[in-house]
């Protein structure tokens, strides 16, 4: 402000956008034994790998192949798998045409399906992959050598390939790997340290299994800070939020959906499910039947133990019956809210998503004074204004529900903050008076 003549002088600055946003969701996670895909690491998959054939290549079905069940229940709910690849060892198809050695890219049964052709042409050769007749790879070479490995086989050999004359020949001793129980150790392993994800899922009938999950999730919520959810089979007794346990599965028309598979669906909903959104009273797709069955008089006791039930409404529909984890121990300073899902995936997302705000922004570049902190908390603000518009929270005061001060310690942020989770309508007591005629 140093001009001399008399004028408008206006500056146009950016006004710094607030960091904070509401986290996605819709990631899900389980281990599964494959005969196809590899081993020791995580493949991800997504719903629509399912849909326009990009599965193949990764786990080796389609949805339209009823092996791909366990996927498509996991992602009818979520968007996007990491699964592991359970077990180890197993034999790669492989198969020979007079030089030339093919071998499928991984081991399992799935191999034995693929098959190769070899065209001649002029003096170059098309190799033409195909798995279950249909053609995935095409190269056009004049040697062996310059054959290059594809998402379904490695090439080895010299010389020029044979041709094969119309009739491709086969690949086979394909076997699958067995699984032990350290492969679900080295699995807790790879995901506890993996990119974010929401639910885990446990289709094992395996009762060790779920003392395992519970020990990871612990692990990830309480020490880590990563909030994370697991479903388990017939596991109640944990009294845990991050546990929901199942013990029911559902048929359709045509498919079995055992209580195992089962905990893949739950975890995929649950994953899937918005931070205002819950999962009481959502209608199973295409059940018809539940297995399992709970009578009527049974059921109550078994919300309160902490089960999550399929039921049938009153209309015959399967459907979830309440959108609950395992958490039962209701006391003052932790209530009967923490038992339900959507109130868990609302402080679940707020903790994961202030944390990522925190770290990526915050740590290390923003001064702790009153005016460093007071940014902070303008972010934070600004998030919970945001859920509150979702009705995930309600009646937050920004006046008054949040509290930031310096800690004890020279680089210590304190954030005290009120809020209240919003629920679905779940009971109606519905009070109806006759009036008497006068």
């Amino acid at each position: 402000m140093n001009k001399v003549r008399p004028g408008a002088y206006i500056n146009f600055e950016s006004v710094p956008k607030p960091l904070s946003s509401i986290g996605s969701r819709g990631i899900v996670t389980f281990p599964a034994s494959l005969s196809w895909g590899p081993q020791g690491e995580i493949i991800e998959l997504y719903s629509t790998d399912l849909i326009d054939g990009r599965s193949l290549a990764k786990v080796g079905v389609t949805a339209f192949d009823a092996e791909s069940l366990l996927f498509r229940q996991a992602l009818s709910g979520a968007y996007l798998a990491y699964i592991y690849r359970v077990d180890t060892g197993g034999t790669k198809a492989t198969g020979t045409l007079a030089s030339l050695t093919v071998a499928a890219k991984y081991a399992g049964t799935t191999g034995n399906h693929i098959t190769i052709a070899v065209d001649q042409t002029d003096d170059t050769f098309d190799v033409i992959t195909y798995f279950k007749a249909n053609e995935v790879s095409r190269q056009n070479v004049s040697e062996i050598s310059e054959l290059l490995s594809n998402d379904w086989v490695n090439f080895s050999g010299t010389g020029a390939p044979a041709p094969t004359a119309g009739v491709p020949f086969s690949l086979d001793g394909g076997t699958n790997g067995t699984v032990a129980s350290q492969n679900y150790a080295a699995y807790f392993s790879i995901i506890k340290e993996y990119k974010p994800w929401n639910v885990m899922a446990m289709p094992d009938s395996d009762d060790s299994l779920p003392p395992l999950v519970e020990s990871l999730v612990r692990n990830m919520r309480d020490d880590l800070g990563k909030k994370v959810q697991a479903v388990v089979l017939d596991y109640t007794d944990i009294n845990y939020e991050g546990i929901i346990s199942v013990d029911q599965g559902y048929k359709t028309a045509t498919e079995e959906i055992t209580p195992a598979m089962f905990t893949a669906y739950v975890a995929g909903i649950t994953a899937g499910a918005a931070i205002n959104e819950s999962n009481t009273y959502r209608q199973v797709a295409g059940a018809v039947q539940i297995i399992n069955p709970k009578d009527s008089s049974d059921i109550p006791q078994l919300l309160k133990s902490g089960c999550f039930l399929l039921a049938n409404r009153q209309d015959g529909a399967v459907v979830v019956e309440q959108d609950i984890n395992t958490f039962t121990a209701f006391a003052s300073d932790k209530g009967y809210e923490f038992s339900k899902n959507r109130v868990i995936r609302t402080i679940d997302g707020y903790n994961n998503d202030i944390r990522i705000l925190f770290e990526n922004s915050y740590i290390g570049k923003v001064d702790n004074n009153e005016i460093g902190r007071n940014i902070f908390k303008a972010d934070v603000i600004s998030y919970l204004l945001k859920l509150q518009s979702m009705g995930a929270i309600q009646q937050f005061n920004s006046s008054e529900d949040i509290l930031i001060t310096a800690g004890e310690k020279i680089d210590e942020v304190i954030l005290d903050l009120w809020i209240m989770p919003v629920d679905a309508m779940e009971k109606l007591y519905n009070r109806v008076y006759l009036r008497q005629i006068a």
